[in-house]
C-alpha cells in the first residue's frame, strides 16, 4: 500500500512514518504544508523550511507547498495535494487533537483513501517514552504555554525534559505530548536516518511568554 505522510520534521510525524515503514507499508512521499501564518491549526511553520532535507535523510520524496494557514481554507491546500499524487492512504502523527485527526479523516474519506494513525489514543507519557526510545535526536523549536521559558528553546527532548513536562501538567495542565500547541519539536537525527542534521546557527526569539528556535543555518552530515 502507497502512503503520503503529513510531515513536519517533528516527533510525532517523524516517528509515525518510522511505524507504518516498520509494518511493511511504501511511505513514498513526505508532505508538508508550510503555513503562512503561525497560529495555523492544523499544520507547523516554525522549521518546515527543513523537511526536504530530513526528506534526504530518510530517502522518501518531499512533496511541500505554502498555504495561507487560514483556519479551513488550509485544508483545501491538503486536498489539491493528496488528491495529485498515487497513494493508497495518509500517514498522519495526531495523538489526541480531534480537530486534526477529524479533518484528516474527511479529506481521506472524500478521495478514497485510508488514514492511519498510529499514534492515535496512546497514552502522552508512552508516545514520549516510545519516541525517544527509537532513538531520535529531538529539540524543541517553539514554546508557547505556561511555565515555558527561554530555556527550552533548543533543548533536548529527553527523559529528564519528560520528568520536567510532567511537572508542567501537574501545575498548569500541560499536555506533555504538545498536542494543543504548547510545544513544537525538530528531529534532527534517527537510527533509520542515511544522514543527520547539524546546526550551525540558529536563532532563539523570545517575546515573553512564547518564543521560537528557528534554524538559520545547518548542514546535511553523513553518519
Amino acid at each position: 500500500m502507497r502512503l503520503a505522510s503529513l510531515f513536519s520534521g517533528g516527533k510525532d510525524s517523524t516517528y509515525a512514518t518510522h511505524l507504518m515503514e516498520s509494518e511493511g507499508y511504501n511511505v513514498k512521499f513526505l508532505v508538508t504544508i508550510q503555513p503562512l501564518r503561525e497560529d495555523s491549526w492544523m499544520f507547523h511553520s516554525i522549521n518546515s523550511n527543513l523537511t526536504p532535507l530530513i526528506a534526504e535523510a530518510l530517502d522518501i520524496q518531499v512533496i511541500s507547498m505554502s498555504s495561507s494557514g487560514e483556519k479551513e481554507v488550509e485544508l483545501s491546500d491538503l486536498h489539491t495535494v493528496l488528491k495529485s499524487l498515487p497513494i493508497d492512504g495518509v500517514v498522519s502523527g495526531a495523538i489526541a487533537s480531534n480537530y486534526q485527526k477529524k479533518r484528516i479523516d474527511e479529506i481521506c474519506k472524500n478521495l478514497n483513501l485510508k488514514h492511519f494513525s498510529p499514534l492515535w489514543g496512546m497514552p502522552p507519557e508512552k508516545v514520549l517514552d516510545d519516541e525517544i526510545s527509537s532513538g531520535m535526536d529531538i529539540i524543541f523549536t517553539a514554546v508557547a504555554a505556561a511555565g515555558f521559558n527561554e530555556q527550552w528553546l533548543g533543548k533536548k527532548l529527553d527523559q529528564n525534559a519528560i520528568k520536567e513536562l510532567s511537572v508542567l501538567n501537574s501545575r498548569f495542565g500541560l499536555n506533555i505530548c504538545g498536542e494543543g500547541g504548547e510545544y513544537e519539536t525538530l528531529v534532527l537525527d534517527a537510527p533509520w536516518f542515511n544522514k543527520k542534521l547539524n546546526i550551525i546557527k540558529a536563532e532563539v526569539v523570545w517575546n515573553g511568554t512564547n518564543g521560537t528556535y528557528v534554524v538559520k543555518q545547518v548542514s546535511l552530515e553523513k553518519k
